[in-house]
Formats: structure tokens, C-alpha cells, sequence
């Protein structure tokens, strides 16, 4: 079966090897003529970068590149970005990379659009209704990891220097116009990172299925994530190369973000605050939350998780489950601990006072309070199941 379509769930979607010749038609098709190319910094040194602004440019296009981007993106970053798209009389982005820089080229497109402060658009409430939604720039998205789902997801998240918290921000025309999932921009992912992304993915699928609110469309979507990835992530760790696996993954990565507006829960609760103290690297946080969070919502969660070993080829039970994640992990370099990501508890009381006050805390199927929080994170950081 040949691995190439066009979707329009919930965006327009351009999925296959060799689609990033597309993004000019793609760009011309979302009204953008002078694009702001928004990469990291290390990205912007590659040649896949420098060919897709050329392949801009021969369309008659006029493109720039940002690249002014942290790892885990700050206000002053979204600032730097807004300021560039003004000066260069642009009209429209294009966010290419991995998650944080698809996050911050959403976040410029949106902030072109404002007058008030990036945090009071935080995912709380009905706090996206203050946007000015007139002006906000057309996106197009290039994933090149399988991880984050940001290319057709309508949030971003960014962190505030101050409060040392990651903020997610949400709104509905922050959703990018077109999405290009190419998967061999993968292919030069390094092991370690296509493990963390893949495990990003993961948590995104897990949680949205394990959620306690009524969204079968999601639960559908979620679980035929996670069969592509007990079916692919080890192999694209073990062959970078393996076009197949990359593409299975890209399309799990998707999915696990148009399945998480059902919701998130612990793992994100837990893993947003450590990443903005630590500075980890948020997939392989979640990674090693993972079954100690599955631990912990057992009593919630163990129906729906007989049901989804069964459906991805497992014994139809929770330890068969749980097993599962932790052969993975060990197959493919997740650290086990917290200890193991460097992570000790000189920031407990913070973390678990932040990890109930996440977004994402209000959809994990048992409630999160500082104390179920320091739980879990005890557990994470000890290696206790």
C-alpha cells in the first residue's frame, strides 16, 4: 500500500514522501506570498532548509527565515518573531521543524494579531474569546519529527521566563491552514530523539483514550495510534531509514494531537512543569512518566485498557499493558527514572504545586491534587510501580 494522501482532519493534510515540493503550491494555496520561515536554529544550518526556502523563492514567492527559537520557546522568542514578520512586510508563516518550532511560527502568525500580553490567551476557559481573531496570519506546517502533533493542532506552548512554566495557549484559527507530513524530513532524526518524539505521540494517544470525558471519534483515532506505535516506533529507532516506520509515526503523531482535544491528564501535567525547571526534553519526560502514571489511574482506566491491549494485539489485561511500555522503553533508550534524566527533587514542592494548576491536570481520569501529584512524581523519580 503506497503511503502517500490527502486528509482534511482536522486540517488539510499532505501526507507522503517527496510532499515538501509542495509547500510553495501549499503556501500559494493559504493567500501567503512573503512568507516568514520559522526554524531553530540548528535546523536553519541544514540543507533541507535551505532548499525549501529556495523552492519558495522559484515560485515567486518572497520568504525570509527566523530562527531566533529556543528548544522550549520563551515569550522574548514569539517577541523576536512578531517583530521580524512586521519588519519584513510578511503575510503569512511558514512554521518548519519540530515542535517548538512549529509552536513558535503558530504563536508569530497568531501575536501578529494582538495588542494584549501572549499569557492572556492561556488555555483556561473561554480566555481565547479576548483574541483579536481579525488579522491572525495563515500557517502552513512541515513536522520534521514524529512527536508533538503541533502541525494540526490549535495550541501552542511556550514558556514564561518569570513563573519558570510552560503556558499552553489556545486558539481555534491558530490551527495551520495546511499541513505537509513529509516523512523523510525524518529521516535524520538521531535515535534518541526519535524515541522522545515517538513517546510524545504515545502520551498523546494514551491519555486522550484513558480521558474521562464522552469523544468516541477520539478514543477511535487514539487507539489506532497506539497500534502504529507498538507496530513502528522501535523500528524507526532501530532504522532511521526505514521510510515505512518514519511514515506510520508521522501519521501517529497527528493523530495523538487531533485526538487529545478530548484531553491530556498526569503525564502532561506532571512533565510541563519539570521540563520548564529542568529543561528536559518534553517526549522523554513523558516517557518516563508514562507507566507510573498508568499506575497510578489503574483503578480508572483498567476497562478501557483491557480493551485496547486486546486491540493491538496484547493479553486483554492491564499488566499485559503496562509490561508493554516497559519493554518499549527499555528497547528504545527511555530513561526509567526522573534520576536518570537528571531530575532530583530540589523543585518537588514547586512541581507538584504547578502540576494540578496545568491545563492538562483536569482530564486525568483520577483527580490530580498536590498530593496524588507528589505521589507520582515520588514514584518516577525512585523507580516504584
Amino acid at each position: 500500500m503506497e503511503l502517500r494522501a490527502n486528509w482534511n482532519y482536522p486540517t488539510s493534510v499532505r501526507f507522503g514522501a517527496g510532499r515538501i515540493a509542495e509547500l510553495a503550491d501549499a503556501a500559494k494555496a493559504s493567500g501567503v506570498t512573503k512568507p516568514l520561515v520559522v526554524t531553530d536554529p540548528n535546523l536553519a544550518r541544514l540543507p533541507m532548509v535551505a532548499r525549501a526556502v529556495a523552492s519558495l523563492e522559484a515560485a515567486g514567492l518572497a520568504p525570509k527565515l527566523f530562527a531566533d527559537i529556543r528548544p522550549n520557546p520563551v515569550e522574548s522568542n514569539i517577541a523576536a518573531g512578531v517583530a521580524a514578520f512586521r519588519a519584513g512586510g510578511h503575510d503569512g508563516v511558514v512554521a518548519f521543524g519540530g515542535g517548538s518550532a512549529l509552536d513558535a511560527g503558530k504563536l508569530v502568525a497568531f501575536m501578529t494579531a494582538q495588542v494584549r500580553p501572549v499569557w492572556d490567551f492561556e488555555d483556561i476557559g473561554d480566555w481565547w474569546t479576548r483574541a483579536n481573531a481579525h488579522g491572525i496570519a495563515p500557517v502552513v506546517a512541515v513536522p520534521t519529527t514524529a512527536g508533538t502533533g503541533s502541525e494540526v493542532g490549535r495550541a501552542a506552548v511556550v514558556t514564561h521566563e518569570a513563573a519558570r512554566a510552560k503556558k499552553i495557549i489556545f486558539h481555534p484559527l491558530m490551527m495551520p491552514k495546511v499541513a505537509i507530513c513529509d516523512p523523510e524530513l525524518t529521516v535524520g532524526m538521531p535515535p534518541l530523539i526519535t524515541a522522545g518524539t515517538g513517546m510524545d505521540a504515545f502520551a498523546h494517544c494514551l491519555e486522550a483514550y484513558c480521558g474521562p470525558f464522552y469523544h468516541p471519534l477520539a478514543d477511535g483515532i487514539a487507539v489506532e495510534g497506539i497500534r502504529l506505535v507498538k507496530e513502528n516506533l522501535a523500528q524507526a529507532v532501530k532504522n532511521g531509514a526505514d521510510l515505512d516506520a518514519r511514515a506510520h509515526m508521522m501519521a501517529a503523531a497527528a493523530m495523538g494531537a487531533t485526538a487529545f482535544q478530548k484531553a491530556l491528564g498526569a503525564i502532561h501535567a506532571l512533565s510541563h512543569p519539570v521540563g520548564a525547571l529542568h529543561d528536559t526534553h518534553h517526549g522523554l519526560t513523558n516517557g518516563v512518566f508514562m507507566p507510573y502514571v498508568l499506575a497510578f489511574n489503574r483503578k480508572a482506566i483498567e476497562d478501557r485498557i483491557r480493551r485496547l491491549a486486546a486491540y493491538i494485539g496484547l493479553r486483554p489485561n492491564f499488566r499485559a499493558f503496562l509490561d508493554w511500555v516497559l519493554e518499549l522503553r527499555a528497547e528504545i533508550g527511555v530513561p526509567h527514572t526522573l534520576a536518570d534524566l537528571n531530575v532530583g527533587d530540589e523543585h518537588l514542592e514547586r512541581i507538584v504545586a504547578m502540576a494540578p494548576q496545568d491545563p492538562t491536570a483536569g482530564g486525568n481520569p483520577l483527580p490530580l491534587d498536590k498530593r496524588a501529584a507528589h505521589t507520582i512524581f515520588k514514584r518516577a523519580l525512585e523507580g516504584r510501580l
